[in-house]
């Protein structure tokens, strides 16, 4: 039988086998944290403070580093608890919380990198009507739907997770709240909630991958046809960044959430959600404006001002 003591909050086991090394750990994941913040604010900044930028490219660029913002800082602050606190502990609602925010905001980045796919797409292969279709409207109208569909992607299940009850084990073999370790844990039937995660997880990953892939393979066959070689090497650099970052999160996705036997390794599950949650937002920022003049050309026009 099992223990029917009401549960009011759960213990976080982060990383156990490297206990040695918590203190680095929490070094290294701090500053890439603190990293994470001001790279992506910097972009959202920049954007924000340059006419130039007040493009459909950027406008969902600046979208996507908000949303890596509050993505990592869902995360890392109770990540770092795991490393310097003997016991780190989170309130079962905080914890039903964090989950929500997690998979609300990782679905809306699904949705936000298909859209600028999308817009990629409209850029090259309708460069004589884009401007006419990509109107200050339509990309209004798009960063909602992204955000309204990763919302609404996680909203059923999330009603089904806040009634479960916790009366068995309290211990989540985790370094956040992840639906799959707090299913586990729960003293109830969890097969329709499961079933509706691996649905929404289905529609969101795999139709945006297949929107994604499909726009590539028409963007791919219009560079192709440029005549100049210059002209084709600016056309795929302006998509490079964009097939970067979405190679590194879905690739990080999928082998999380639609592999056989998802929960049977959770050591290597841990390790994927670290590059999920602490690395690819710190190499977005980094990613998209390294190759890109514009951007590095309105930072430095925004210091020369600051100087003056």
């Amino acid at each position: 039988m099992k223990n029917n003591t009401v549960l009011t909050e759960f213990i976080l086991l982060g990383f156990p086998l490297l206990q040695g090394l918590h203190s680095v750990l929490f070094s290294v994941v701090l500053l890439m944290y603190i990293l994470t913040i001001l790279g992506n604010g910097l972009i959202v900044f920049i954007v924000r403070a340059t006419h130039k930028l007040h493009t459909p490219m950027y406008f969902f660029l600046s979208n996507l580093s908000f949303l890596e913002i509050w993505y990592t800082t869902t995360v890392v602050p109770k990540m770092l608890e795991t490393f310097v606190a003997t016991k780190a502990t989170i309130c079962i609602y905080c914890c039903l919380v964090q989950a929500f925010f997690y998979f609300f905001l990782g679905s809306t980045e699904f949705f936000i990198l298909t859209v600028m796919s999308f817009d990629r797409y409209l850029a090259i292969c309708k460069p004589l009507q884009y401007a006419t279709l990509m109107t200050n409207r339509v990309c209004f109208q798009l960063a909602f739907g992204a955000w309204f569909g990763g919302f609404m992607a996680i909203f059923f299940q999330t009603i089904l997770v806040f009634q479960l009850p916790f009366c068995d084990s309290n211990v989540i073999n985790h370094f956040y709240c992840d639906i799959g370790p707090i299913l586990k844990i729960a003293c109830t039937d969890t097969h329709l909630i499961e079933l509706l995660g691996f649905v929404a997880a289905v529609t969101v990953i795999l139709s945006s991958l297949l929107f994604t892939v499909v726009s590539y393979i028409y963007i791919i066959a219009t560079i192709l046809a440029i005549p100049s070689s210059t002209g084709r090497r600016k056309a795929f650099s302006t998509c490079a960044s964009h097939l970067i970052v979405v190679s590194i999160l879905y690739g990080a996705v999928l082998f999380m959430y639609l592999r056989p036997n998802v929960h049977s390794s959770s050591g290597l599950n841990k390790v994927v959600s670290v590059l999920n949650t602490v690395l690819t937002p710190l190499l977005n920022p980094f990613i998209y404006t390294i190759r890109n003049k514009e951007v590095k050309e309105a930072f430095r026009n925004i210091l020369s001002r600051k100087r003056i």
